[in-house]
Protein backbone atom coordinates (compact mmCIF):
# COMPACT_ATOMS: atom_id res chain seq x y z
CA UNK A 1 0.00 0.00 0.00
CA UNK A 2 1.02 3.59 -0.64
CA UNK A 3 0.34 6.42 1.81
CA UNK A 4 -1.28 9.83 1.74
CA UNK A 5 -1.31 12.64 4.28
CA UNK A 6 -4.19 14.07 6.29
CA UNK A 7 -4.18 17.53 7.85
CA UNK A 8 -6.96 18.38 10.29
CA UNK A 9 -7.89 21.77 11.71
CA UNK A 10 -10.72 22.22 14.21
CA UNK A 11 -12.44 25.56 14.75
CA UNK A 12 -15.61 26.82 16.36
CA UNK A 13 -18.40 27.93 14.06
CA UNK A 14 -18.44 31.16 16.04
CA UNK A 15 -15.78 33.57 14.78
CA UNK A 16 -13.53 30.77 13.51
CA UNK A 17 -11.87 30.40 16.90
CA UNK A 18 -9.46 27.44 17.05
CA UNK A 19 -10.57 24.62 19.37
CA UNK A 20 -7.72 23.46 21.60
CA UNK A 21 -7.60 20.01 23.24
CA UNK A 22 -10.27 18.51 20.98
CA UNK A 23 -9.89 14.73 20.83
CA UNK A 24 -9.54 13.41 17.28
CA UNK A 25 -9.95 9.67 16.65
CA UNK A 26 -9.10 8.14 13.26
CA UNK A 27 -10.35 4.75 12.10
CA UNK A 28 -10.81 2.95 8.81
CA UNK A 29 -14.39 2.90 7.53
CA UNK A 30 -13.99 -0.87 7.19
CA UNK A 31 -13.15 -1.24 10.91
CA UNK A 32 -14.79 1.76 12.60
CA UNK A 33 -14.29 0.43 16.14
CA UNK A 34 -10.53 0.03 15.76
CA UNK A 35 -8.95 3.40 16.49
CA UNK A 36 -5.77 3.87 14.45
CA UNK A 37 -4.79 7.24 15.93
CA UNK A 38 -6.02 9.34 18.83
CA UNK A 39 -4.69 12.87 19.01
CA UNK A 40 -5.43 16.21 20.63
CA UNK A 41 -5.53 19.56 18.88
CA UNK A 42 -2.96 22.21 19.75
CA UNK A 43 -3.48 25.92 20.44
CA UNK A 44 -4.36 26.62 16.80
CA UNK A 45 -6.77 23.70 16.52
CA UNK A 46 -4.46 21.38 14.60
CA UNK A 47 -3.12 17.89 15.07
CA UNK A 48 0.11 16.51 13.65
CA UNK A 49 -0.13 15.61 9.97
CA UNK A 50 -1.04 11.93 9.68
CA UNK A 51 0.33 9.38 7.21
CA UNK A 52 -2.44 6.97 6.24
CA UNK A 53 -2.55 3.99 3.91
CA UNK A 54 -3.98 4.51 0.43
CA UNK A 55 -4.27 2.44 -2.76
CA UNK A 56 -1.53 2.75 -5.41
CA UNK A 57 -1.45 6.12 -7.18
CA UNK A 58 -1.89 4.41 -10.58
CA UNK A 59 -5.53 3.65 -9.71
CA UNK A 60 -6.34 7.38 -9.95
CA UNK A 61 -4.36 7.97 -13.14
CA UNK A 62 -6.35 5.68 -15.44
CA UNK A 63 -10.09 4.97 -15.55
CA UNK A 64 -10.89 1.55 -14.15
CA UNK A 65 -12.77 -0.43 -11.57
CA UNK A 66 -10.41 -0.16 -8.60
CA UNK A 67 -11.24 2.44 -5.93
CA UNK A 68 -8.27 4.83 -6.02
CA UNK A 69 -8.66 6.26 -2.52
CA UNK A 70 -9.00 4.82 0.97
CA UNK A 71 -11.74 5.96 3.34
CA UNK A 72 -11.41 6.91 7.00
CA UNK A 73 -13.65 7.96 9.85
CA UNK A 74 -12.74 11.10 11.80
CA UNK A 75 -14.43 11.54 15.18
CA UNK A 76 -14.01 14.84 17.00
CA UNK A 77 -15.10 15.70 20.51
CA UNK A 78 -14.32 18.73 22.66
CA UNK A 79 -15.72 20.16 25.91
CA UNK A 80 -18.49 22.64 25.19
CA UNK A 81 -19.07 21.44 21.61
CA UNK A 82 -21.28 18.91 19.91
CA UNK A 83 -19.27 15.83 18.82
CA UNK A 84 -19.00 15.08 15.11
CA UNK A 85 -18.08 12.01 13.07
CA UNK A 86 -17.11 12.36 9.42
CA UNK A 87 -17.32 8.97 7.72
CA UNK A 88 -15.63 8.47 4.36
CA UNK A 89 -12.81 11.03 4.31
CA UNK A 90 -10.79 10.28 1.17
CA UNK A 91 -7.03 9.68 1.16
CA UNK A 92 -5.17 9.54 -2.17
CA UNK A 93 -1.64 8.21 -2.52
CA UNK A 94 1.10 10.86 -2.34
CA UNK A 95 -1.41 13.67 -1.78
CA UNK A 96 -2.27 15.83 1.22
CA UNK A 97 -5.94 15.82 2.22
CA UNK A 98 -7.15 18.83 4.20
CA UNK A 99 -10.08 18.36 6.57
CA UNK A 100 -11.49 21.51 8.15
CA UNK A 101 -13.94 20.76 10.93
CA UNK A 102 -16.22 23.41 12.41
CA UNK A 103 -17.79 22.46 15.72
CA UNK A 104 -21.13 23.75 16.93
CA UNK A 105 -21.27 25.03 20.51
CA UNK A 106 -23.07 22.55 22.76
CA UNK A 107 -26.85 22.83 22.85
CA UNK A 108 -29.50 21.18 25.00
CA UNK A 109 -30.17 18.39 24.37
CA UNK A 110 -26.78 17.38 23.05
CA UNK A 111 -26.74 16.40 19.38
CA UNK A 112 -24.33 13.91 17.84
CA UNK A 113 -23.71 14.61 14.16
CA UNK A 114 -22.59 11.89 11.77
CA UNK A 115 -21.69 13.05 8.27
CA UNK A 116 -21.33 10.37 5.60
CA UNK A 117 -19.25 11.34 2.56
CA UNK A 118 -20.51 9.67 -0.64
CA UNK A 119 -18.28 8.26 -3.38
CA UNK A 120 -16.17 10.44 -5.66
CA UNK A 121 -17.97 11.21 -8.92
CA UNK A 122 -15.30 9.44 -11.02
CA UNK A 123 -15.83 6.27 -8.98
CA UNK A 124 -19.48 6.30 -7.90
CA UNK A 125 -22.63 6.43 -10.01
CA UNK A 126 -24.17 9.86 -10.54
CA UNK A 127 -26.64 11.26 -13.09
CA UNK A 128 -24.97 12.81 -16.17
CA UNK A 129 -25.30 16.53 -16.84
CA UNK A 130 -28.45 17.61 -18.64
CA UNK A 131 -27.23 19.71 -21.57
CA UNK A 132 -27.88 23.45 -21.56
CA UNK A 133 -26.95 26.35 -23.81
CA UNK A 134 -23.51 27.65 -22.81
CA UNK A 135 -24.66 31.29 -23.17
CA UNK A 136 -27.87 32.28 -21.44
CA UNK A 137 -30.40 34.76 -22.89
CA UNK A 138 -30.39 37.95 -20.84
CA UNK A 139 -32.97 40.10 -22.60
CA UNK A 140 -36.20 38.37 -21.54
CA UNK A 141 -38.75 40.37 -19.61
CA UNK A 142 -38.16 40.03 -15.89
CA UNK A 143 -34.69 38.55 -16.29
CA UNK A 144 -32.40 39.41 -13.39
CA UNK A 145 -28.82 39.80 -14.52
CA UNK A 146 -25.94 41.38 -12.65
CA UNK A 147 -24.43 44.47 -14.24
CA UNK A 148 -20.91 43.06 -14.08
CA UNK A 149 -19.07 39.86 -13.26
CA UNK A 150 -18.42 39.66 -9.51
CA UNK A 151 -16.77 36.85 -7.57
CA UNK A 152 -19.28 36.43 -4.73
CA UNK A 153 -18.28 36.05 -1.12
CA UNK A 154 -20.78 33.21 -0.70
CA UNK A 155 -22.83 30.94 -2.90
CA UNK A 156 -26.01 29.33 -1.62
CA UNK A 157 -25.82 25.62 -2.42
CA UNK A 158 -29.06 23.65 -2.59
CA UNK A 159 -28.00 20.15 -1.54
CA UNK A 160 -30.21 18.24 -3.97
CA UNK A 161 -32.04 18.71 -7.26
CA UNK A 162 -33.74 22.09 -7.82
CA UNK A 163 -37.26 20.76 -7.24
CA UNK A 164 -36.37 18.93 -4.00
CA UNK A 165 -37.96 21.15 -1.37
CA UNK A 166 -36.60 18.96 1.45
CA UNK A 167 -32.95 19.60 0.52
CA UNK A 168 -30.95 21.88 2.82
CA UNK A 169 -29.46 25.17 1.57
CA UNK A 170 -25.90 25.93 2.71
CA UNK A 171 -24.06 29.26 2.63
CA UNK A 172 -20.58 28.38 1.37
CA UNK A 173 -17.64 30.67 0.68
CA UNK A 174 -17.02 30.79 -3.05
CA UNK A 175 -13.45 29.51 -2.97
CA UNK A 176 -14.37 26.75 -0.53
CA UNK A 177 -17.18 25.73 -2.87
CA UNK A 178 -14.84 25.51 -5.87
CA UNK A 179 -12.25 23.50 -3.89
CA UNK A 180 -14.97 21.13 -2.70
CA UNK A 181 -16.40 20.56 -6.19
CA UNK A 182 -12.98 20.07 -7.81
CA UNK A 183 -11.98 17.60 -5.07
CA UNK A 184 -15.27 15.74 -5.69
CA UNK A 185 -15.01 15.63 -9.49
CA UNK A 186 -11.33 15.17 -10.42
CA UNK A 187 -8.36 13.48 -8.75
CA UNK A 188 -5.68 15.52 -7.02
CA UNK A 189 -3.03 13.20 -8.45
CA UNK A 190 -3.58 14.54 -11.97
CA UNK A 191 -1.08 16.87 -13.70
CA UNK A 192 -1.36 20.50 -12.70
CA UNK A 193 -2.52 21.60 -16.17
CA UNK A 194 -5.47 19.19 -16.00
CA UNK A 195 -6.41 20.47 -12.53
CA UNK A 196 -6.17 24.07 -13.77
CA UNK A 197 -8.36 23.38 -16.82
CA UNK A 198 -11.04 21.69 -14.73
CA UNK A 199 -10.97 24.39 -12.05
CA UNK A 200 -11.37 27.08 -14.73
CA UNK A 201 -14.36 25.22 -16.15
CA UNK A 202 -15.95 24.82 -12.70
CA UNK A 203 -15.43 28.49 -11.82
CA UNK A 204 -16.77 29.75 -15.16
CA UNK A 205 -19.86 27.53 -14.87
CA UNK A 206 -20.47 28.73 -11.30
CA UNK A 207 -20.01 32.40 -12.16
CA UNK A 208 -22.48 31.99 -15.03
CA UNK A 209 -25.04 30.80 -12.49
CA UNK A 210 -24.17 33.80 -10.29
CA UNK A 211 -24.12 36.37 -13.12
CA UNK A 212 -27.42 35.31 -14.70
CA UNK A 213 -29.14 34.67 -11.34
CA UNK A 214 -30.25 31.46 -13.02
CA UNK A 215 -32.14 29.81 -10.19
CA UNK A 216 -33.48 32.99 -8.61
CA UNK A 217 -35.12 33.81 -11.95
CA UNK A 218 -36.94 30.51 -11.61
CA UNK A 219 -38.28 31.43 -8.17
CA UNK A 220 -35.67 29.66 -6.04
CA UNK A 221 -33.63 31.19 -3.21
CA UNK A 222 -30.29 29.54 -4.00
CA UNK A 223 -27.37 30.06 -6.35
CA UNK A 224 -26.58 26.53 -7.45
CA UNK A 225 -27.38 22.89 -6.64
CA UNK A 226 -25.30 19.85 -5.71
CA UNK A 227 -26.98 17.71 -8.38
CA UNK A 228 -24.68 16.49 -11.16
CA UNK A 229 -27.67 16.47 -13.52
CA UNK A 230 -27.96 20.25 -13.22
CA UNK A 231 -24.69 21.59 -11.82
CA UNK A 232 -21.66 20.07 -10.04
CA UNK A 233 -21.23 17.69 -7.14
CA UNK A 234 -20.68 19.56 -3.89
CA UNK A 235 -20.43 17.43 -0.73
CA UNK A 236 -21.09 18.89 2.71
CA UNK A 237 -18.03 18.67 5.00
CA UNK A 238 -15.85 16.62 2.65
CA UNK A 239 -12.06 17.02 2.71
CA UNK A 240 -10.29 18.87 -0.09
CA UNK A 241 -6.80 18.29 -1.46
CA UNK A 242 -3.81 20.58 -1.21
CA UNK A 243 -2.86 20.42 -4.90
CA UNK A 244 -6.39 21.48 -5.88
CA UNK A 245 -6.59 24.12 -3.14
CA UNK A 246 -3.40 25.77 -4.41
CA UNK A 247 -4.74 26.03 -7.96
CA UNK A 248 -8.04 27.54 -6.79
CA UNK A 249 -6.22 30.12 -4.65
CA UNK A 250 -4.18 31.18 -7.68
CA UNK A 251 -7.06 31.34 -10.18
CA UNK A 252 -10.19 32.09 -8.16
CA UNK A 253 -10.88 35.50 -9.78
CA UNK A 254 -10.74 34.04 -13.31
CA UNK A 255 -13.36 32.63 -15.66
CA UNK A 256 -13.73 31.65 -19.32
CA UNK A 257 -15.04 34.05 -21.95
CA UNK A 258 -15.83 34.25 -25.63
CA UNK A 259 -15.43 37.43 -27.73
CA UNK A 260 -18.31 39.91 -27.37
CA UNK A 261 -20.02 37.82 -24.67
CA UNK A 262 -20.11 39.51 -21.27
CA UNK A 263 -21.30 36.57 -19.18
CA UNK A 264 -18.95 33.79 -18.06
CA UNK A 265 -19.40 30.74 -20.28
CA UNK A 266 -21.40 27.80 -18.90
CA UNK A 267 -18.56 25.33 -19.41
CA UNK A 268 -20.15 21.89 -19.15
CA UNK A 269 -18.14 18.66 -19.07
CA UNK A 270 -18.41 14.91 -18.47
CA UNK A 271 -16.06 12.13 -17.39
CA UNK A 272 -15.45 11.04 -21.01
CA UNK A 273 -15.50 7.34 -20.16
CA UNK A 274 -18.90 6.29 -18.83
CA UNK A 275 -20.51 9.35 -20.43
CA UNK A 276 -19.64 10.87 -23.81
CA UNK A 277 -20.15 14.59 -24.39
CA UNK A 278 -19.08 15.97 -27.81
CA UNK A 279 -18.13 19.68 -27.71
CA UNK A 280 -17.69 19.56 -23.93
CA UNK A 281 -14.53 18.87 -21.98
CA UNK A 282 -13.79 15.28 -21.03
CA UNK A 283 -12.29 15.01 -17.57
CA UNK A 284 -10.26 11.91 -18.31
CA UNK A 285 -9.41 13.42 -21.69
CA UNK A 286 -8.10 16.57 -19.99
CA UNK A 287 -5.81 14.39 -17.90
CA UNK A 288 -4.55 12.59 -21.03
CA UNK A 289 -3.84 15.89 -22.81
CA UNK A 290 -1.97 17.21 -19.77
CA UNK A 291 0.15 14.05 -19.82
CA UNK A 292 1.07 14.97 -23.38
CA UNK A 293 2.26 18.43 -22.35
CA UNK A 294 -0.84 20.50 -23.12
CA UNK A 295 -1.26 23.65 -21.01
CA UNK A 296 -4.54 24.43 -19.25
CA UNK A 297 -5.63 26.78 -22.05
CA UNK A 298 -4.53 24.27 -24.69
CA UNK A 299 -6.89 21.79 -23.04
CA UNK A 300 -9.73 24.32 -22.77
CA UNK A 301 -9.42 25.29 -26.45
CA UNK A 302 -9.09 21.67 -27.56
CA UNK A 303 -12.57 21.02 -26.21
CA UNK A 304 -14.37 24.37 -26.33
CA UNK A 305 -12.77 25.96 -29.38
CA UNK A 306 -9.99 28.42 -30.16
CA UNK A 307 -12.07 31.50 -29.35
CA UNK A 308 -12.17 30.77 -25.61
CA UNK A 309 -10.00 32.94 -23.37
CA UNK A 310 -9.47 33.76 -19.69
CA UNK A 311 -11.06 36.85 -18.17
CA UNK A 312 -10.92 38.20 -14.61
CA UNK A 313 -13.83 39.36 -12.50
CA UNK A 314 -14.19 43.09 -12.00
CA UNK A 315 -14.84 42.73 -8.28
CA UNK A 316 -14.17 40.23 -5.49
CA UNK A 317 -16.93 40.56 -2.92
CA UNK A 318 -16.37 40.24 0.80
CA UNK A 319 -12.74 41.34 0.86
CA UNK A 320 -12.18 44.44 2.99
CA UNK A 321 -8.91 45.28 1.20
CA UNK A 322 -8.19 44.81 -2.48
CA UNK A 323 -5.00 43.07 -3.67
CA UNK A 324 -2.18 45.65 -3.97
CA UNK A 325 -1.07 44.17 -7.30
CA UNK A 326 2.40 43.14 -6.13
CA UNK A 327 3.99 41.00 -3.43
CA UNK A 328 4.58 42.76 -0.10
CA UNK A 329 8.03 42.17 1.35
CA UNK A 330 10.63 43.76 3.62
CA UNK A 331 10.85 47.46 2.81
CA UNK A 332 7.33 47.86 1.45
CA UNK A 333 5.42 50.82 2.86
CA UNK A 334 2.04 52.48 2.59
CA UNK A 335 -1.66 51.95 3.17
CA UNK A 336 -1.70 48.31 2.05
CA UNK A 337 0.97 47.41 4.60
CA UNK A 338 -1.00 49.26 7.28
CA UNK A 339 -4.18 47.35 6.36
CA UNK A 340 -2.23 44.09 6.48
CA UNK A 341 -0.86 44.90 9.95
CA UNK A 342 -4.32 45.80 11.29
CA UNK A 343 -5.77 42.55 9.97
CA UNK A 344 -2.95 40.39 11.34
CA UNK A 345 -3.44 41.99 14.76
CA UNK A 346 -7.17 41.21 14.65
CA UNK A 347 -6.44 37.60 13.67
CA UNK A 348 -3.89 37.36 16.49
CA UNK A 349 -6.76 37.87 18.95
CA UNK A 350 -7.96 34.37 18.03
CA UNK A 351 -4.54 32.92 17.17
CA UNK A 352 -2.17 34.20 19.88
CA UNK A 353 0.85 32.47 18.32
CA UNK A 354 0.80 35.36 15.84
CA UNK A 355 2.61 38.28 17.52
CA UNK A 356 0.91 41.68 17.71
CA UNK A 357 2.80 44.20 15.55
CA UNK A 358 2.97 47.99 15.25
CA UNK A 359 0.54 49.46 12.74
CA UNK A 360 3.02 51.82 11.11
CA UNK A 361 2.68 51.02 7.39
CA UNK A 362 6.27 49.71 7.25
CA UNK A 363 6.91 46.07 6.33
CA UNK A 364 9.73 45.27 8.73
CA UNK A 365 11.01 42.14 10.42
CA UNK A 366 8.19 41.99 12.97
CA UNK A 367 5.58 42.09 10.21
CA UNK A 368 7.53 39.45 8.33
CA UNK A 369 7.55 37.22 11.43
CA UNK A 370 3.78 37.62 11.89
CA UNK A 371 3.22 36.72 8.23
CA UNK A 372 5.43 33.63 8.53
CA UNK A 373 3.51 32.35 11.55
CA UNK A 374 0.19 33.06 9.83
CA UNK A 375 1.38 31.08 6.81
CA UNK A 376 2.46 28.16 8.97
CA UNK A 377 -0.85 28.04 10.83
CA UNK A 378 -2.94 28.13 7.67
CA UNK A 379 -0.93 25.75 5.52
CA UNK A 380 0.77 28.23 3.19
CA UNK A 381 4.42 28.21 2.12
CA UNK A 382 6.37 29.97 4.89
CA UNK A 383 7.93 32.75 2.80
CA UNK A 384 7.39 35.78 5.03
CA UNK A 385 6.12 37.65 1.99
CA UNK A 386 2.50 38.42 1.11
CA UNK A 387 1.74 37.18 -2.38
CA UNK A 388 -1.69 36.94 -4.02
CA UNK A 389 -2.58 33.70 -2.28
CA UNK A 390 -1.45 34.84 1.20
CA UNK A 391 -3.18 38.22 0.83
CA UNK A 392 -6.58 36.70 0.16
CA UNK A 393 -6.16 34.04 2.85
CA UNK A 394 -5.52 36.83 5.36
CA UNK A 395 -8.67 38.57 4.09
CA UNK A 396 -10.72 35.38 4.58
CA UNK A 397 -9.52 34.75 8.12
CA UNK A 398 -9.85 38.43 9.08
CA UNK A 399 -13.50 38.44 7.97
CA UNK A 400 -14.14 35.14 9.76
CA UNK A 401 -12.73 36.28 13.12
CA UNK A 402 -14.30 39.74 13.11
CA UNK A 403 -17.90 38.69 12.60
CA UNK A 404 -20.04 35.72 13.63
CA UNK A 405 -19.61 33.05 10.97
CA UNK A 406 -22.71 31.55 9.38
CA UNK A 407 -23.45 27.96 10.37
CA UNK A 408 -22.30 26.25 7.18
Amino acid sequence: MATGKLQIQVTSQLRATPVEDAVVDISSTGEPDQVLEELKTDSVGRVDTLDLEAPPEEYSLEPGGMQPYSEYNIRISAPGFEPVTISGAEILANQTAIQDIRLRPLSEPEEYETIVIPAHTLYGEYPPKIAEAEIKPVTQTGEIVLSRVVVPEFVVVHDGSPADSTAIDYYVRYRDYIKNVASSEIYATWPRAAIQANVLAIMSFTLNRVYTEWYRNKGFDFTITSSTAFDHKWIYSRNVFESISEVVDELFADYLSRPNVKQPILTQYCDGERVSCPNWMSQWGSKSLADQGYTAMDIIRYYYGENMYINSAEEIAGNPSSWPGYTLDIGATGQKVEQLQEQLNAIAGNYPLIPKIPVDGIYGERTQEAVEIFQEIFGLPRTGTVDYRTWFRIQDIYVAVTRIAELV
